[in-house]
């Protein structure tokens, strides 16, 4: 976002009295106590799942137990998705440490940091666990994030997201596993409004239809009909275990550094290039956007942070690799002039292209009850099968 005065007492937007979240946030309302409807969403998550206190341990306690009763006789009875950050590596060594058997699963769109790709074989030797990895050809990815970016679409790492979860789908699937462990935390993280955060398989075809300029062969993508394959018929589950204990990510990275070597990478979301470019530069700069309000906003939540602290850190400059735009043009085949005419395009949205919003809206009471039942997840159900309320 545009930056502000950094002292939040002189700001001239509304700000949340318990977070960072100001009026410029998509579909945003405080109450009359100056609340978020953010930070209520937040509470109200944490009441439901126990986040933290007995009710929410004895709930994963019991996911636990079925997850061990259903892998039964099978070589491995969850996956977890692993990207060489925090929260994946953490989560497998929880898995273990739970007396489970995963099955590590990644997704490489050829975007990875050579810090990322090294966390992963750190994490993965010590811990004696089996990979299991998708790699999409490097000239189709590029050929996907290219159009996008043509596109003038805020949602550039959108094809990641969606192949992972199709990724770890398909390795729950051959090996037979009903679980699927994601290592997201509401807590830490909040749950990103869906205002330039949306994205499903028909609006990754049909902007890739548009911009594109060759056939997805290796990319997964998971249309509708799959999506309701993996969740109604196969019944594969998605558990967030973080969202029922009380997960601390600064202690987690230490322990990560030392017991196995592991690196940080420099800020939530920068392991992957496409992912720092995405977070530093491309919707700071495009479209006024910066999702480093979800996370100091967790952390002000969680008085890890003051607001004040939380505010001025928000309104520095995001940091940007040294050499992330030139590799950025290199691997998309972009000259300055180019690069700098898209960037300098009118920014469109997500509800100007095909997609499945309609439908998810319409099927809510499907996807309440998929929800309740964990064979989606419920961040899914909460941002894309509801009305979307977009600021233009």
């Amino acid at each position: 976002m545009i930056k502000l005065e950094p002292n939040i007492e002189k700001a001239s937007v509304q700000i949340c009295c318990r977070c960072i979240y100001d009026e410029r946030v998509n579909a945003i309302t405080f109450d009359d106590e100056g609340v978020c409807n953010y930070c209520k969403q937040i509470d109200s998550l944490q009441n439901e799942y126990g986040t933290g206190i007995e009710k929410g341990n004895k709930g994963l306690e019991a996911i636990i137990q079925e997850v061990k009763k259903s892998g039964k006789g099978k070589k491995y009875d969850c996956v977890v998705g692993v990207s060489g950050g925090t929260d994946s590596s953490y989560m497998l060594y929880l898995a273990l440490e739970w007396g489970l058997r995963p099955l590590a699963v990644h997704y490489d769109n050829t975007w990875n940091s050579a810090i990322a790709t090294e966390n992963i074989r750190k994490v993965l030797s010590a811990l004696n666990v089996d990979l299991y990895t998708h790699v999409t050809d490097n000239k189709e990815a590029d050929d996907i994030f290219k159009s996008f970016f043509k596109a003038s679409v805020a949602e550039i790492e959108a094809s990641t997201d969606l192949a992972l979860a199709e990724t770890m789908y398909r390795a729950a699937s051959k090996y037979g596993v009903k679980y699927v462990f994601e290592g997201h935390s509401f807590i830490t993280e909040g749950i990103t409004p869906v205002g330039r955060n949306y994205f499903d398989g028909k609006y990754i075809k049909s902007i890739h239809k548009k911009y594109g300029t060759m056939p997805l062969k290796t990319y997964p993508l998971m249309t509708f009909s799959r999506f309701i394959y993996w969740a109604v018929f196969k019944r594969i589950k998605k558990i967030r275990p973080f969202w029922y204990i009380d997960y601390n990510k600064e202690e987690a990275r230490a322990f990560l550094e030392k017991e196995y070597d592991w690196k940080y990478y420099g800020g939530h979301h920068l392991e992957n290039r496409m992912t720092a470019f995405f977070h530093s530069y491309y919707m700071p700069k495009k479209f006024n956007t910066d999702f480093r309000n979800n996370t100091l906003s967790a952390k002000v939540r969680m008085g890890k942070m003051t607001r004040e602290e939380a505010w001025k850190e928000y309104n520095l400059e995001p940091h940007l690799e040294e050499d992330l735009l030139e590799y950025f043009k290199k691997r998309l085949s972009l000259s300055n002039e180019e690069f700098d005419e898209i960037m300098n395009r009118p920014p469109k949205s997500w509800y100007e292209f095909p997609t499945y919003k309609k439908r998810f809206e319409k099927l809510r009471p499907l996807f309440f009850t998929l929800a309740k039942a964990n064979l989606v997840p419920m961040s899914f159900y909460l941002k894309y099968c509801f009305p979307a309320k977009i600021n233009k």
